[in-house]
């Protein structure tokens, strides 16, 4: 029986991956996160999606101290998200160390079930250019995996060299556009479905999904090509 863990946010990305994974798994769990996180929300959403979609279980983990030791406009609301680059590069929302403890904690999880993949939705194409989401680091994180506990294990990322209109494309051609859409939570204001149509997110989001109506033949085209070429 193959078995994976998806890393699952309730946002667009990783509801992609994990509608993706229930048809190429025997059995999928997923694994959600809650950090005090500005968009709580998300929690609450992961689990109605989960019970949707009718996964083998849902493990919801308190990581509260990631909140304590990390300072981001996701961590706290006091701190606004902003548009703008911070003065190292990278952006507000920035979670220091967030994609090391989640990976970490479900390399963990995937060793006690026996499950032979961890699924996570970071993309390099079109990110906020955050460090933790590029394939070096994706790369780097699955061999300390194994070494650290002796065991093959792979962390899968579809959605690395998609850009956010060909990930729409997945999303349909596992036919979950509609659930995708109108009931994921991406936007870092926590507004369900299109967002709040003003966050860094929302924009990425909506411009992915505007190119994807308006050229599906173009972009499924080009999904099926890097899925082809295993990319």
């Amino acid at each position: 029986m193959k078995k994976a863990v998806v890393v699952f946010s309730g946002g667009q990305d990783s509801t992609t991956c994990l509608v993706q994974a229930l048809k190429q798994y025997d059995e999928v769990h997923a694994i959600t996160f809650d950090y005090g996180q500005r968009h709580k929300l998300e929690i609450e959403v992961a689990s109605k999606l989960a019970k949707k979609l009718k996964v083998k279980a849902h493990k919801v983990m308190d990581v509260g101290l990631l909140n304590e030791l990390a300072v981001s406009s996701l961590t706290r609301e006091d701190i606004p998200v902003s548009h703008e680059l911070q003065d190292n590069g990278l952006p507000n929302s920035f979670v220091p160390g967030r994609n090391i403890l989640f990976l970490t904690l479900a390399g963990i999880y995937a060793y006690q079930i026996g499950a032979e993949a961890i699924i996570t939705g970071v993309c390099e194409t079109d990110f906020s250019g955050y460090p933790d989401c590029r394939d070096d680091f994706i790369k780097a994180m699955n061999s300390a995996l194994v070494k650290g506990m002796d065991r093959s294990l792979v962390i899968e990322t579809p959605l690395m060299w998609l850009n956010k209109a060909e990930t729409w494309a997945l999303a349909d051609q596992n036919d979950a556009l509609d659930v995708v859409r109108n009931e994921t939570l991406t936007c870092y204001n926590g507004v369900i479905g299109d967002g709040c149509g003003d966050c860094p997110s929302c924009a990425l989001r909506q411009a992915g999904l505007d190119e994807y109506l308006s050229n599906k033949d173009a972009v499924t085209t080009s999904l099926l090509a890097k899925q082809a070429n295993r990319i």
